[in-house]
C-alpha cells in the first residue's frame, strides 16, 4: 500500500468518509468565499452560499450513517477553513481593491509595510482556518444529535 493510500484509507476509517469526498464537500461552500471577497452578490444569495453547503454536508454524512458525524464533519470543517484561507489569500488584493487593511491603534505604523502585511494574512489564514473548523464542530455537533434522535440516521454496526 502507498503512503497515499494509507493516507486515504485512515481518513475514511476516521471519518467514514473518503478523502475525495471530505474535499468535495468542503469545496461546496468555497463559492460563497469568492461571491463575498469580490462583492458579487447580495445578502439572499450570500445567505443560501452560506447555509446550502452545511446542509448538503450533513445530508451526506447523515445518509451514509456515519459511524461518527461529529468527528467526519468536524474534519470537513477543518478542510473547508483551509480553502477558505487560501481563497482569501488568493483574493485579497481584489478582495481590498488595492487598499488592504493595517493595524491600527497603537500599532499602527510600527511595523515596516510588509511585515505588516504578513502579520495580518497569517492572522486572516488561521482566522479563516478556526471559523471553518469552528462551523464544522457546530455542525457535527447537529449531526451527532440527529443521529441520536432520528432512527434513520443512526450509524450502522
Amino acid at each position: 500500500m502507498t503512503g497515499n493510500e494509507m493516507a486515504q484509507s485512515r481518513v475514511r476509517r476516521v471519518t467514514g468518509l473518503s478523502l475525495l469526498t471530505l474535499i468535495g464537500l468542503a469545496a461546496l461552500a468555497v463559492p460563497r468565499v469568492v461571491a463575498h471577497d469580490l462583492d458579487l452578490v447580495g445578502p439572499v444569495v450570500n445567505s443560501v452560499l452560506v447555509f446550502v453547503p452545511i446542509a448538503i454536508w450533513l445530508a451526506v454524512v447523515l445518509w451514509n450513517r456515519a459511524q461518527r458525524p461529529f468527528v467526519a464533519l468536524l474534519a470537513v470543517g477543518i478542510a473547508y477553513g483551509v480553502l477558505v484561507a487560501v481563497t482569501h489569500q488568493v483574493l485579497w488584493n481584489e478582495s481590498f481593491q488595492g487598499e488592504p487593511p493595517a493595524l491600527g491603534g497603537n500599532l499602527a505604523g510600527v511595523l515596516a509595510p510588509g511585515a505588516e502585511a504578513v502579520v495580518l494574512r497569517v492572522f486572516a489564514f488561521f482566522s479563516s482556518v478556526l471559523t471553518g473548523t469552528a462551523v464544522g464542530a457546530v455542525t457535527g455537533a447537529v449531526g451527532w444529535l440527529l443521529a441520536k434522535l432520528v432512527p434513520g440516521f443512526r450509524p450502522r454496526h
